[in-house]
């Protein structure tokens, strides 16, 4: 099947219909439920597709004070912790809310799941502000326990690093945005419900969750279910989030879309993250800490066991690369480099950011793995995106069911796996050092450990083999660092092109010994 799994779209109009009518009257597609109401995601999937059936309605930010909060208000409210949902109840999981405000100023609807027998009903979990802290000044402007229309998202809390402390290990916050902590982690690249026309001819869009289903776990449940409901102009979509907190934290994702709207570019799982620099494009930055990043590279697992690496760049100018995949086994963005000397941030702590990993779950069929670079001189800005593109053309009225799994953590590198793996790329002005070189050449090292390769002695049979589309391989060579167990392969790259497209890896005994390192040189000035 081409795309993941295509519900059968008549069986799905027929139950919608028979739902959405009674869901609309029973008010659980109102703005306010007060009622408890049975739940499941099936009712949830009808939800969504009834939401599809009737136009879009952009949300609002509130009237009054919530409506007037900037930037700087924003910054002086604390959610109080002593009211942490679920904080009463030995439950693993404490849910803290986000106040609206500033970026966040459209209301999202949270509701609590309990179990009643073999069934879950839905409840509306209810904010004020006595549920906030406000500073300064601050608090003189926000009128005392007043309700709120609801919150801009939530976080839960579970003893992730200790087991006498709730830390935080899950947050909701903004369009359809969310990130994940695995243990001893701090927070970096996010991931997304959707991506819709992500750096396109047309108009990206933003798809945005406007409410949750929040699964209250019983004692002794070391997991817990969020559910969502997804909404844009041209898609409405039912989320399940399964959450299992770790060493290295999963999340099972379930996404059933109904279109109402054609979509140029349909993008699942999609990841956000950012990349400043590193020692391949240091030089442009006057910084004192030698790289900054929250991940470098992006790979990409494939059928019959290939593995791709591409360290990633921060162009002079927007750029995308196309992978061809057909199911892949997983695709990520990785922060492989865990050395604090390599980072020197004492604060930021980037060697700490978190790695994430999409693992398909059933067969998503032909597609691409597309990563987009934008420019950026801020570290404060995202500036990596990647995400899956399934064949085909999305219509109005189709819909498409994903299920995936993400990981958050280290998710270092196995050494004793078959394949090397890339442990750092350079790059440099290219040709002889000590003599002026021409300046359309450039200079590639990448070092390679781990696996077959690094048990290998230097005389080993080994050869590189490298590929240059829009340039001249110059020179290449390969050998093994002195008292070390990596490889390293340099070349000597010369090209007259804006664009140069990069493949290496190391082959020996009739077989692939490395991983397939990919890069893309973009020439800034040609």
């Amino acid at each position: 099947m081409a795309f993941a799994t295509l519900m059968n779209r008549r069986q799905l109009l027929k139950s919608g219909a028979a739902t959405a009518a009674a869901l609309m009257a029973s008010g659980v597609i109102a703005q306010d439920v007060v009622d408890p109401v049975p739940f499941s995601f099936d009712i949830l999937s009808d939800m969504a597709q009834a939401q599809a059936a009737a136009p879009f309605v952009a949300g609002s930010r509130p009237e009054g004070f919530l409506g007037a909060l900037d930037y700087d208000d924003y910054r002086l409210i604390r959610f109080r912790a002593d009211h942490a949902r679920w904080a009463d109840s030995a439950a693993a999981f404490h849910v803290h809310a986000f106040h609206t405000g500033w970026l966040f100023g459209e209301p999202v609807k949270l509701f609590e799941l309990t179990h009643d027998a073999d069934s879950l009903i839905a409840a509306p979990m209810v904010f004020s502000t006595a549920d906030f802290e406000y500073l300064n000044d601050l608090a003189d402007r926000v009128p005392a326990d007043a309700q709120l229309p609801g919150v801009a998202g939530f976080r839960l809390n579970t003893p992730l690093n200790h087991p006498e402390r709730f830390d935080e290990l899950v947050s909701f916050l903004g369009a359809s945005y969310f990130r994940a902590l695995g243990r001893d982690s701090r927070y970096g690249l996010s991931a997304r419900g959707l991506a819709l026309n992500t750096a396109g001819p047309q108009p990206e869009e933003f798809p945005r969750f406007t409410r949750f289903y929040l699964e209250r776990p019983t004692q002794g449940e070391d997991e817990t279910t969020v559910y969502a409901l997804l909404d844009s102009p041209s898609v409405s979509g039912a989320y399940r989030f399964v959450i299992r907190p770790g060493d290295t934290t999963e999340m099972d994702v379930t996404a059933r879309l109904f279109f109402r709207a054609d979509v140029a570019e349909l993008g699942i799982a999609p990841l956000t993250s950012m990349f400043l620099f590193n020692g391949v494009n240091r030089a442009g930055f006057d910084d004192y800490r030698p790289r900054v990043h929250d991940s470098d590279g992006l790979r990409i697992v494939q059928q019959g066991g290939d593995v791709i690496w591409r360290p990633l760049n921060n162009p002079s100018r927007l750029a995308g690369s196309y992978f061809v995949e057909n199911n892949p086994v997983s695709f990520a963005l990785h922060q492989r480099e865990r050395d604090f000397t390599k980072y020197l941030d004492a604060g930021a702590h980037y060697e700490m950011r978190p790695s994430l990993e999409v693992v398909p779950l059933g067969d998503w069929g032909a597609g691409h793995v597309r990563l987009v670079e934008i420019p950026t001189a801020l570290e404060v800005e995202d500036n990596i995106v990647a995400y899956f593109i399934p064949a085909g053309k999305v219509a109005a009225g189709d819909t498409r069911e994903f299920a995936y799994r993400l990981r958050w953590g280290d998710l270092p590198e196995n050494d004793t796996a078959d394949l090397a793996h890339v442990v750092e790329t350079r790059a440099g002005a290219g040709g002889v050092s000590g003599v002026v070189n021409p300046e359309n050449k450039r200079k590639f090292v990448i070092d390679f450990k781990g696996g077959l390769l690094s048990r290998l002695g230097p005389d080993a049979e080994v050869t590189p083999v490298v590929a240059v589309v829009g340039g001249d391989l110059v020179a290449v060579t390969l050998a093994r660092v002195d008292d070390s167990d990596l490889w390293r392969v340099v070349l000597d790259v010369q090209s007259d092109s804006p664009l140069v497209e990069l493949s290496a890896h190391v082959a020996g005994y009739d077989r692939k010994l490395t991983e397939t390192w990919l890069y893309q040189w973009i020439r800034p000035h040609a």
